[in-house]
């Protein structure tokens, strides 16, 4: 396999190479997804890429849409804007987390703790967004997500 030249975190005997699109909206769940991507990327899980610019259908993004062996959205809430965006460039996310699905409330506060980015790293992480999967985050508890409660 070639060194992956999309930023995302692939290359030689490293995985599979990942892209994350976060929804960026302007409440705490979109915030969310920000961070997540950001500490997604600190992991080696895969790399961000600007969901703006895949709005647009122009540009290398969606080069790297086609290089990526997995797409991944991070929708802060149900609106899913980020998805509608991968549907419209016709981006099939192999995986798209939603962070209210997640148990965490939306909020025009944009209070944020590191347990709720954490949930939502775990699912990514666990393939929580594949089809099928369960839609908790399955983090092993603590995170406040509400996915261990009984």
């Amino acid at each position: 396999m070639a060194e992956c030249g999309c930023g995302c975190g692939g290359g030689e005997g490293e995985g599979p190479k990942r892209i994350i699109f976060p929804c960026a909206g302007a409440a705490n769940v979109g915030q969310i997804t920000n961070l997540a991507a950001i500490q997604l990327r600190v992991e080696g899980f895969g790399s961000p890429a600007c969901t703006a610019q895949l709005a647009t259908g122009v540009g290398p993004v969606m080069k790297k849409c086609g290089e990526a062996d997995e797409v991944v959205v991070l929708d802060g809430c149900p609106t899913a804007c980020a998805s509608k965006i991968a549907a419209a460039q016709g981006i099939a996310p192999d995986q798209v987390i939603v962070v209210t699905e997640q148990g965490v409330a939306k909020s025009s506060d944009l209070t944020i703790s590191d347990e709720e980015i954490e949930c939502v790293v775990s699912a990514a992480w666990e393939g929580k967004g594949k089809p099928g999967q369960q839609e908790n985050c399955g983090c092993g508890g603590g995170c406040g997500c509400g996915c261990n409660d009984e």
